[in-house]
């Protein structure tokens, strides 16, 4: 058997076993590696590199919506944490105190930010006097600490990087408007750019932000059929305005409760990426994310004018596309399953007989499709070629989304669909916590969101048969 072989195989195929197959392409694509702090991650080039574009990606995004960034501190005071109770008690099991510092005792413990509405409040009481000085429109960039007990590489870390936006508002319209202006910049992204269509919708009581009004989400499908949410976006109301005291004076000279909101994505959507394009060769990259689009790799290197070629040919791609020349002495079927492996949208072959007639070979990744043109056309053919292959990966994933919503009418059928329809479960529900904590006790499936468009698919609760009150979109999840 030959090494190229080998390399391939060295991944568990996803339908023997999904979670080994995600962790052997995690690791064989060189996204990650684990360190001696169990629960955190090292982020190695391949895997930070695709954190990069969806920072720059969500950024230019964020600022075209007023958005400016700052940086707060990693440490809150616990005096400070503990001024909005139900924020506190959400968060409690996740925290991660210290209370030494150098020699000493510190006077007072001090949290490991597991995320920051606390700090940006303590700054609005301090920054907001009038209504001339809102909105306050912030975001950071930076990690977060939530002490998990059951950790997988980006989907669930002790430490994970991510945005968090905060805002402060004169009125609650204004903050409910921001709430959902975030919720569908993030769903527009994800669509446009990763290529995964998702599903927008309210969260319900218990599963919504410890301290928040209201909860909105997005949900994506992985490849086994469970849900990811994807990113959140809270409204606030004046709860936490009032817990820390941040008042404006208004038009009419009154003192008035500014109204908040918060929204987030992490590097969770790394993982999202891996389970909703990936096949048994690896990572397949959307075009728009990929770190490098198009791996030029030259055959028979070794004969004279070849890499000369290839290295003509990645100067006048790099000039549009994000490009590496692979020039390692490798076989090139090895190089070829290393750029699958990566997820490389597009690798371009380039050897001898070619060059003699003019032309190179560009193969697809997700499709694996190959396409000879002229060494004159390339440039235009790649640009071509990775705009269908994006448009052909959202197209895909939304098939997949849209074949694998089932609706349940009773409890029997609803079981059923747990077990034997992996994906989204459409479902009525009647409100109460009480039906929504044996569904999750009966089957483990959770309540992923109350869709925005509501319909009636029943009259009554698929679990206690009581008056039905919202459609909710069910599933496992991660």
């Amino acid at each position: 058997m030959s090494k190229d072989k080998k390399l391939v195989e060295a991944i568990t195929s996803m339908e023997d076993d999904f979670t080994q197959w995600y962790t052997d392409v995690v690791k064989k694509a060189e996204l990650m590696d684990y360190s001696s702090v169990k629960g955190c991650m090292i982020f190695k080039p391949n895997g930070y590199a695709i954190w990069e574009n969806i920072q720059r990606e969500l950024d230019a995004r964020f600022k075209e919506t007023g958005v400016e960034n700052v940086y707060m501190p990693m440490f809150i005071p616990e005096s400070l944490l503990q001024k909005e109770k139900d924020h506190v008690e959400g968060f409690a099991p996740e925290v991660a105190w210290v209370t030494q510092g150098g020699l000493e005792t510190l006077p007072e413990r001090l949290c490991v930010r597991p995320t920051s509405e606390t700090l940006f409040c303590d700054l609005y009481k301090n920054i907001v006097q009038s209504y001339r000085d809102l909105p306050k429109v912030y975001n950071q960039w930076c990690s977060v600490v939530r002490w998990e007990k059951t950790t997988r590489p980006f989907l669930r870390s002790s430490e994970f990087l991510w945005q968090e936006g905060h805002t402060a508002h004169a009125t609650a319209e204004e903050a409910e408007e921001r709430t959902i202006q975030m919720l569908n910049v993030y769903a527009d992204f994800c669509e446009q750019v990763l290529a995964i269509p998702m599903m927008k919708g309210r969260k319900t009581d218990k599963e919504k932000f410890a301290g928040a009004e209201a909860t909105y989400t997005i949900e994506a499908l992985m490849h086994d059929g469970k849900a990811l949410q994807s990113g959140t976006s809270h409204n606030f109301g004046d709860g936490f305005a009032r817990a820390f005291g941040i008042q404006y004076t208004d038009k009419e000279n009154k003192l008035q409760y500014v109204h908040q909101t918060s929204w987030g994505m992490s590097t969770r959507m790394i993982g999202a990426l891996i389970m909703v394009h990936g096949d048994d060769s690896g990572l397949v990259l959307p075009p728009k994310i990929a770190p490098v689009q198009v791996m030029v790799i030259p055959i028979q290197q070794q004969k004279e004018g070849v890499l000369d070629a290839a290295d003509e040919l990645k100067g006048r791609l790099a000039e549009r596309f994000r490009v590496k020349l692979d020039d390692t002495e490798k076989s090139p079927g090895w190089k070829f399953a290393e750029q699958e492996m990566r997820g490389i949208p597009l690798r371009v072959e380039l050897g001898p007989k070619d060059i003699e007639n003019g032309q190179c070979v560009i193969v697809r990744r997700d499709t694996r499709e190959k396409t000879v043109v002229s060494l004159d056309e390339a440039v235009n053919k790649v640009a071509e070629l990775l705009e269908q292959e994006q448009a052909d990966m959202l197209a895909r994933a939304k098939e997949f989304q849209q074949t694998h919503i089932s609706d349940a009418l009773d409890y029997e059928s609803f079981k059923d669909a747990v077990v034997n329809k992996p994906g989204f479960i459409r479902a009525m529900w009647c409100g109460e916590l009480e039906c929504e904590l044996k569904i999750k006790e009966d089957t483990t499936a959770t309540s992923r969101c109350m869709p925005f468009e509501q319909e009636m698919i029943a009259e009554t609760c698929v679990c206690c048969g009581r008056p039905a009150k919202k459609l909710v979109y069910w599933g496992k999840a991660y």
